[in-house]
């Protein structure tokens, strides 16, 4: 395993992921947002996820900056990479198949809502952001960068804790005691462990 591979390895994963999004999100612009809470904050916050997980890393491929910041390339990380990132692409089709026309990029709710608690969603309350954490860990797996590495995990950081409360107050004021309830039987992003 070179560099030059694990880099075109990323990137091969990334469009996959791009295209696992597409007819999801073609198929929710069908249905009417009911409640959004899109506003600065959240487009501040998907910009900061947008910039780690994609921007630094593809500059980083395009330009090789920052070079300094690169070190060797171990071939059992990028190998652990792949298998990483592998199960981040099944989590996000699993995901986005289980959440049907209920899928949107924003805190959104669109009508006929409905809270989705089977599949993928019987073990964590937010999958797609386990998809997000392994997109992000992947990253630091296959990019030998310090910088480009890693930044997907700070960008996605940065919008999981900036959001995942007020995405869970929303869904309380939406489903109520159901939503309770199921919070109380499982973890948000780790089964049995957070």
């Amino acid at each position: 395993m070179t560099a030059t591979l694990a880099k075109f390895i990323w990137l091969a994963f990334g469009l996959v992921w791009f295209l696992l999004r597409l007819q999801p999100g073609h198929r929710s612009r069908k249905t009417p947002v009911r409640f959004s809470a899109r506003g600065a904050r959240e487009y501040a916050l998907l910009g900061a996820s947008l910039t780690g997980l994609g921007i630094v890393p593809c500059v980083y491929l395009a330009t090789h900056f920052p070079r300094f910041a690169d070190y060797p390339i171990m071939p059992v990380m990028s190998y652990l990479g792949i298998a990483v990132y592998a199960g981040c692409l099944w989590l996000f089709h699993r995901t986005h198949r289980d959440l049907g026309p209920n899928w949107s990029v924003s805190l959104d709710l669109r009508e006929r809502h409905t809270l989705v608690t089977t599949g993928v969603y019987a073990m964590v309350r937010h999958p797609m952001y386990s998809g997000f954490w392994l997109m992000a860990l992947a990253q630091v797996l296959l990019l030998p960068n310090w910088i480009a590495g890693p930044a997907g995990l700070v960008g996605f950081g940065i919008l999981f804790f900036g959001r995942v409360q007020r995405e869970e107050e929303m869904m309380m004021t939406a489903f109520g005691d159901e939503y309770r309830d199921y919070m109380r039987r499982t973890c948000r992003v780790v089964p049995w462990i957070y």
